[in-house]
């Protein structure tokens, strides 16, 4: 194939895009408002961990680079319950316990992306460029450059610029285009858990979770052994970010609640008054592209981090989208349609499914019936294979469309229950407690 193809945004998606069509013969001008970030480093605070999974790992296989990332990533096979009096139970991700998803440094994987680009001999990223003028019928873009403003006209544009894109706010001036943001009243905040005597101060092959009703805390394994920590709190009201006024009121509060935590973070004071709080927002548009103009990734459908599959989503879109550039003979007016409307479903249905997962992940992990349900699954699993699968193995560890994905829990669910209703009847035993649970949504 040949053609030019301006990609607006040099992060995951954009990056990972630029291999995947360099790699098809396409010359490729990727422009990024920020700096280099391998010489700059990440900004302090915004660097949450990410999990890279299945579908994530699929699409890197498809550039060489599955191995190369994982040999960077710490595998973590189940979440790490935390109480407040210190009392840690553990959980597996998968029946067998042989599943993992991988924690990585987004500054870490971006890098190796971004290296991976700029080995194609048709890819060029041009940073310190910020977007100044956009003509999305003639796909004409003015960028105001170190060295002053420069124009460019591809064949096509894709907008992997983020939750903010630019490149999106262009498309939403155009008739019929649906636009809609959802912020939670949460934010974030992140802190260091560095390495005690230079090992890990807590189990590494874990996510761990210290789940407090309203609100939590997670932690995910870094290679120099510390944990990223990330608190997931209400931003204003009691027991919020906007709560803690003072050095003293931050020290009383962990110590109350995450005490086992507190006692490893020497910079808790530092991180929590200078690291800012970041917004969690769910965006959804439609249509994503215009012409021969798309978005891709958070661009178009950003999503809350609690299954962590924003870049797993992202990264599914890149396989989508070229795979339909290869379906289309590189027409890029039948591939584009094609690629949003298959993607469109999927990334709502993620999107749904990350903002159940806070509240699991906050509430409801630690109830009796969850708990339950978690063993009962994971005990049907374990006799009837792949035709019983978990929602989080089918998210996590399959490449299944996530819009397939609810369908089937509730189906699997149905079929459990009057089976276990059955056998509850036949034996007179409280099975039907069980049955029950399988019935309501969770």
């Amino acid at each position: 194939m040949s053609g030019s193809v301006t990609i607006v945004g040099a992060g995951l998606a954009g990056s990972l895009l630029a291999t995947m069509l360099g790699q098809r013969g396409y010359r490729v001008d990727v422009y990024e408002r920020r700096s280099d970030p391998r010489l700059s480093g990440a900004e302090r605070g915004r660097s949450i961990n990410l999990a890279i999974s299945a579908r994530g790992l699929a699409a890197l296989a498809e550039v060489d680079l599955r191995d190369e990332v994982l040999k960077r990533g710490i595998p973590m096979r189940g979440r790490m319950l935390h109480d407040r009096d210190g009392t840690q139970t553990y959980r597996s991700y998968s029946p067998h316990g042989d599943r993992a998803i991988n924690s990585i440094s987004r500054g870490e994987l971006n890098a190796i992306l971004l290296d991976s680009a700029e080995r194609q001999p048709g890819v060029t990223i041009h940073f310190d460029h910020r977007l100044v003028e956009f003509d999305v019928d003639s796909r004409r873009m003015v960028y105001e450059g170190p060295h002053g403003q420069v124009a460019v006209a591809n064949d096509a544009v894709i907008g992997t610029d983020g939750a903010y894109s630019v490149v999106r706010r262009h498309l939403q001036m155009r008739e019929g285009f649906d636009y809609r943001q959802d912020y939670l009243t949460y934010g974030y905040r992140e802190l260091s858990l560095p390495a005690v005597d230079g090992e890990f101060a807590l189990d590494p092959h874990a996510l761990h979770i210290w789940p407090r009703g309203s609100s939590m805390m997670i932690a995910l394994p870094n290679l120099d052994r510390s944990f990223t920590c990330t608190l997931f709190w209400p931003k204003t009201g009691p027991d919020s970010f906007s709560a803690l006024e003072s050095d003293g009121d931050v020290d009383a509060y962990f110590a109350e609640n995450y005490a086992d935590a507190r006692a490893l973070m020497p910079d808790l004071m530092d991180d929590f008054r200078l690291n800012p709080i970041g917004s969690l927002v769910t965006v959804r548009c439609s249509p994503w592209w215009s012409g021969q103009v798309a978005v891709l990734g958070d661009a178009a459908h950003a999503i809350v981090p609690f299954y962590g599959q924003g870049a797993n989503a992202a990264f599914e879109d890149c396989i989508s989208l070229t795979q339909h550039l290869d379906a289309t003979g590189g027409d890029w007016a039948r591939a584009l349609p094609a690629y949003g409307e298959e993607r469109k479903p999927n990334a709502d249905a993620i999107a749904d499914l990350a903002l159940h997962n806070f509240v699991e992940m906050r509430d409801s992990v630690t109830s009796h019936s969850h708990k339950a349900l978690h063993h009962a699954e994971h005990a049907l699993h374990r006799v009837l294979g792949e035709t019983y699968r978990t929602r989080y193995d089918m998210v996590s560890f399959s490449t299944m469309p996530y819009a397939d994905i609810e369908p089937r829990v509730r189906k699997q669910r149905s079929l459990a229950a009057g089976a276990l209703a059955v056998i509850a009847a036949g034996a007179g035993f409280a099975g039907a407690g069980i049955a029950g649970k399988f019935r309501r949504p969770s």
